[in-house]
């Protein structure tokens, strides 16, 4: 399959900043009616469900990860799974800084450059234009839109269009 993986950094970029704006929203939320931090974060649609915070951290981890191993260089480090409002704001940030340090050069001719990955039940090896389209956005859109979904559902001021904050 042939992609233009470097696309995925600004993908992840825009979402960055919708996910900013959601938690942000939701802070605000809280705040205006008596909800502590730590409370807001772990909001969750079902008890099975990740919370807020660990929705917030897995889009992180998504944006932070694959486009790196899309370019084939270093993916950062785990975030800390107990970060605050203000640390996953600034994690946000600094995921960005690392989007846009990613060149076009370093994405070219590795479509079809197979990678092994644990994702739990399996440990497929599959291009990593596949990864990409297939696994890694489909599961960041998923939790960033859970992110969103928990956020408005607990009364956050939300609606469509703050889902595209990031631009189109």
């Amino acid at each position: 399959m042939k992609v233009d993986l470097y696309t995925t950094v600004g993908v992840y970029s825009r979402g960055l900043d919708v996910l900013a704006n959601v938690l942000t929203k939701a802070g605000d939320h809280a705040g205006a009616v008596g909800v502590s931090e730590a409370e807001m974060l772990d909001w969750r649609l079902a008890p099975d469900m990740f919370n807020l915070r660990q929705q917030a951290n897995t889009v992180l981890s998504f944006a932070r990860g694959w486009p790196a191993r899309a370019a084939g260089v270093e993916v950062p480090p785990a975030l800390a799974d107990d970060l605050d409002l203000p640390g996953l704001l600034g994690a946000i940030q600094e995921a960005k800084a690392d989007l846009s340090a990613l060149k076009p050069e370093q994405f070219q001719g590795r479509d079809e450059v197979p990678l092994t990955f644990n994702i739990g039940v399996m440990e497929p090896t599959l291009p990593i234009a596949q990864w990409l389209t297939g696994f890694a956005t489909p599961n960041f859109y998923f939790h960033l839109s859970m992110a969103y979904a928990i956020a408005r559902h607990k009364g956050a001021a939300l609606g469509k269009r703050d889902f595209f904050a990031g631009g189109l």
